[in-house]
């Protein structure tokens, strides 16, 4: 493991939990109302919140397919729900149109909202609920913070095993067209047949290689997605990168790896929770101090420089609350 450097004085821990990662907890990522659609309802779906801004084995490279089995479609969009034994669903909005659009995914528990891009190829949703009953929905803006269903379909999902919904690229955690970082992970990882020591590896790599871009978390803009061959290539980016970054890499590699949505603290934040036999799931990531298994947060143990103050913090798993899971 990287050796850590020396406590920083106490400004900078104080530093990092104020300007957390994003928003005040007061300010959910998602506001949405009408629970029930059909698909002459409207809603009312708030713009998403631009979550994680400031600072504060298995089989490898699966990737997902639109196979076409199971499709529910009309003259706008598609719903591709053949593979959800695998952990996921395809949407694909098919019309020309300037209006801005939308996806929900909504699960036994949670309810997830994305913006998707008329034209674009299809864009895969995880189905991080687990097993139940599902709804996905194609929104299509109205006015203001109104939007019309334009197709929808549910269905029941039993997964193949826990870890199908976190071993593919989405649209969040999205290596599919990012050979580089798919080729550094392989790099990195290289030799190394343990998942926890390819944690270690792809950790001390991005958390000493890169750096946090104030400029773009003071101007990120909603809908932001990560691209992680740049972000790889810039060598610099917001939380939202760092972490899709390190489980881009992760999952590339055969390591079941949850991109976690949710609060440190007061914050919007974002962390990582991976997956090996002989731990289980391990919550927020972890890194091996020489006598016990502490907690990491790939931004706050970069961007605090591995203060010790920062990492006692990170290691506190009551600092953390979970929303989402991607």
């Amino acid at each position: 493991m990287p050796k850590f450097w020396k406590r920083l004085a106490p400004l900078l821990l104080a530093v990092l939990l104020l300007t957390g990662c994003g928003k005040n907890s007061s300010t959910p990522a998602v506001e949405i109302s009408g629970a029930e659609t059909a698909s002459s309802e409207e809603v009312e779906l708030e713009e998403e919140a631009v979550a994680l801004a400031e600072t504060p084995a298995l089989s490898t490279e699966l990737m997902p397919v639109a196979s076409g089995t199971k499709v529910k479609s009309n003259e706008k969009a598609k719903i591709d729900y053949s593979n959800i034994v695998d952990g996921y669903v395809m949407v694909r909005y098919t019309a020309s149109t300037d209006k801005r659009l939308k996806t929900q995914v909504k699960g036994p528990t949670t309810t997830y909202t994305y913006n998707i891009t008329a034209g674009e190829s299809w864009t895969t949703f995880p189905l991080s609920d687990g097993n139940g009953n599902y709804q996905v929905t194609v929104y299509e803006n109205v006015s203001g913070t109104r939007y019309a269903s334009v197709l929808s379909q549910t269905f029941t999902v039993t997964l193949k095993d826990e870890f199908a919904p976190f071993l593919r690229p989405n649209q969040y955690v999205n290596y599919e067209n990012a050979p580089n970082t798919v080729a550094k992970a392989a790099e990195l990882v290289a030799k190394k047949e343990e998942p926890l020591d390819k944690v270690t590896a792809v950790y001390d790599f991005v958390v000493n290689n890169i750096t946090y871009d104030t400029k773009l978390a003071a101007t990120v803009q909603s809908g932001y997605l990560p691209v992680l061959d740049t972000v790889l290539e810039k060598k610099t980016g917001i939380c939202f990168d760092y972490a899709a970054l390190m489980a881009g890499m992760l999952r590339s590699q055969g390591v079941p790896c949850k991109l976690v949505v949710g609060y440190a603290g007061s914050a919007y934040h974002a962390w990582i929770s991976v997956w090996s036999e002989e731990t289980g799931w391990v919550e927020g990531v972890v890194y091996f101090d020489g006598t016990t298994w502490q907690r990491m947060d790939p931004t706050f143990a970069s961007s605090g420089k591995e203060s010790p103050s920062v990492m006692k913090y990170i290691g506190d798993g009551a600092n953390y609350t979970v929303k989402y899971l991607y």
